[in-house]
């Protein structure tokens, strides 16, 4: 799968996506997913950063609220009008841009710090996209990104329930088989049936690789590892906000931090 055709179908996702996130739909991102991130991100007062793969903005804005310098770029034209029109609205300092995460349109050494929220596990050249991460960093900058959990959110998984609705386990299969663009139809599962029903399921093309995989790319890369979290939420949520309660049995998400040497 070519980049074009991704931000193709990131540009169809782009206008529902926006209105049922803002909504409060996508409960994984905004009760565990977002928090836990923030909670181990360093201090980014006054620093430069480059959030890859923003989306409409929302944890963007996270990353301006805590005090970054902050410029972010999506490849769905859509996304950054959206995230434009919130700019405007709420000025945050925010500079966006549309680009790919692939071929960064910025000077080598731009950065302090890349996050990536959710956004590399769809691209089609993890490769690239890290070792340009790694070009616009500082001597010593970070990167911090989450994606879906190579082990536990391979192409086959599901979460196992009883008649109660109670998660009993989760079934992993297919945790080798690596995909290249295959397309993925899903909706957030908050929302309500009848906002649904409105809407065409999102269409998102999955680039699944091993733990192992991602392991090597980042070394390929010549970052050095200096974090990683699974986030799970604790059995008082679980039982609160079943829906969460799978990733009280197996993490849902990774997140890992990276950081560029200071000498080569």
């Amino acid at each position: 799968m070519e980049a074009s055709d991704v931000a193709a179908c990131w540009e169809a996702n782009a206008e529902t996506w926006t209105r049922h996130a803002r909504a409060g739909y996508d409960l994984y991102r905004d009760v565990q997913n977002t928090p836990a991130f923030f909670a181990t991100l360093p201090d980014i007062a006054g620093l430069a950063g480059l959030d890859i793969g923003c989306g409409e903005g929302s944890n963007t804005r996270k990353l301006a609220e805590a005090g970054g310098r902050i410029t972010a770029i999506d490849i769905a034209p859509t996304f950054i009008r959206h995230a434009l029109e919130m700019e405007t609205a709420n000025p945050l300092g925010i500079a966006y841009r549309l680009a790919d995460g692939m071929a960064l349109p910025f000077a080598d050494a731009s950065f302090d710090f890349a996050t990536a929220f959710m956004s590399l596990m769809d691209m089609p050249r993890q490769d690239l996209v890290l070792a340009e991460a790694r070009r616009v960093l500082k001597p010593g900058g970070f990167l911090q990104f989450s994606i879906l959990h190579p082990c536990f959110a391979a192409p086959g998984r599901k979460v196992m329930r009883d008649e109660a609705g109670t998660v009993l386990g989760i079934e992993v299969r297919e945790y080798f088989r690596v995909s290249d663009g295959e397309i993925e139809s899903w909706r957030f599962g908050a929302a309500p049936a009848e906002e649904k029903a409105k809407v065409e399921p999102f269409r998102v093309p999955r680039f699944h690789r091993t733990l192992s995989d991602w392991v090597n790319l980042l070394i390929a890369a010549s970052f050095q590892l200096e974090h990683m979290h699974e986030p799970s939420v604790d059995a008082e949520t679980a039982k609160a906000v079943p829906y969460l309660a799978d990733t009280y049995i197996a993490p849902l998400f990774l997140h890992m931090r990276v950081r560029k040497p200071v000498r080569a």
